[in-house]
């Protein structure tokens, strides 16, 4: 296997994020990172109860923390959450330190796979398919600006979104390498 960047995952939640980390880092010998979880693990307190004492803003600031700690790792599978492309010193670290995929899917299957999460702290206030839609309409630009390989996950399994991560991220380091 091809001496691989970073590999980061941004895209809205309910993307496939965490569970695609998971088994793409397997798949490549590495070590997976979820800057959410490593926030969590870090402050000894969940999201939620970070977004209700510290507020919106107090979680961005830990969040650009972690993601330029994270970052700075060498040969890592990171998935982020799905606001780190909202400040640009984010964007900026996820460009310059590893290849950027975006899992992009629709509102529709964000509506399905968040359905009974009540660990989303944006989407406990008012109607969770319009807080979708303007989420996705704010942050979609951004997640396309940022991303080096876009894949759907809509209807697709995570060993196929897997598969085709490693396919496309091995023709960027080397068009030669991989003819499938």
């Amino acid at each position: 296997m091809l001496d691989l960047p970073n590999l980061i995952l941004i895209g809205p939640m309910g993307a496939g994020k965490s569970t695609i980390g998971r088994l793409l880092a397997a798949e490549l010998s590495r070590e997976f990172l979820d800057s959410d979880h490593e926030i969590q693990a870090r402050c000894g307190a969940d999201i939620p109860w970070i977004f209700d004492v510290e507020g919106e803003a107090g979680f961005r600031d830990r969040e650009s923390q972690m993601i330029d700690e994270l970052t700075h790792l060498e040969g890592v599978v990171i998935a982020t959450g799905g606001g780190a492309v909202l400040r640009e010193e984010n964007r900026r670290a996820l460009r310059e330190r590893g290849t950027v995929i975006y899992l992009f899917t629709t509102v529709e299957q964000q509506l399905r796979r968040t359905a009974k999460d009540r660990n989303r702290p944006l989407l406990q206030r008012g109607d969770r398919e319009e807080v979708l839609r303007e989420m996705f309409a704010l942050r979609d630009p951004l997640y396309r600006a940022t991303a080096d390989v876009i894949v759907r996950t809509d209807r697709r399994g995570p060993r196929a979104v897997v598969n085709e991560i490693v396919r496309r991220v091995t023709r960027l380091v080397d068009p030669l390498q991989c003819k499938a």
